[in-house]
């Protein structure tokens, strides 16, 4: 639950921390040469990041380290649930969209939701590099972050996996399905 200052209470973040370094070791793969005392460092300076990590857990998300910018001392966290996160599906594009339905509104907005957790989405160039790691979304997909060209039109745009090739889609961005939802990425 979130306080008043978007921080969590100091045994959240303990159990949060613990997890994080659980996922980090089991999954080296990820983020080859990357040291967890360096990325632990980081975190404790900064609790609203933590703060957003433990949104991106309790969603669904799986939230580990997949790449390290060294020009700006900076750890970029995604979602690494095999599919898309579970608690942040069935969600349109954004609150213009959702605005615009009249009819069977879903809940939340994908762009909302992330702002709210204090996160972004992924781009499609960040999609595309996650799915190098592994692969995600085989049975689910994901809103992507749409270009405004796009969005000025009504659309939307979200990527999955199928026959082992990443895919880009368009729909309109007030549509919502059970299995779409989206993934973001933190950077610390």
């Amino acid at each position: 639950m979130k306080n008043e200052t978007g921080k969590l209470s100091s045994q959240e973040a303990n159990e949060l921390l613990i997890l994080l370094k659980t996922r980090f070791e089991k999954n080296m793969h990820r983020h080859i040469g990357l040291i967890w005392d360096d990325i632990h460092t980081k975190l404790i300076a900064n609790p609203s990041k933590l703060y957003a990590l433990n949104e991106m857990e309790k969603t669904g998300g799986e939230p580990d380290v997949i790449g390290y910018n060294k020009d700006i001392n900076q750890y970029i966290f995604n979602d690494c649930s095999k599919e898309t996160p579970l608690g942040r599906r069935s969600v349109c594009y954004d609150r213009e969209a959702l605005n615009s339905r009249k009819m069977h509104k879903p809940e939340n907005s994908a762009i909302d939701m992330a702002n709210e957790m204090g996160i972004e989405l992924l781009t499609e160039d960040e999609y595309r590099k996650l799915q190098e790691i592994e692969p995600f979304d085989l049975k689910t997909s994901s809103w992507i972050l749409t270009p405004q060209d796009v969005r000025r039109l009504g659309g939307g745009l979200f990527c999955d996996r199928r026959y082992d090739k990443v895919f880009v889609y368009h729909n309109g961005a007030d549509s919502y399905y059970a299995a779409r939802g989206f993934r973001g990425v933190l950077k610390v």
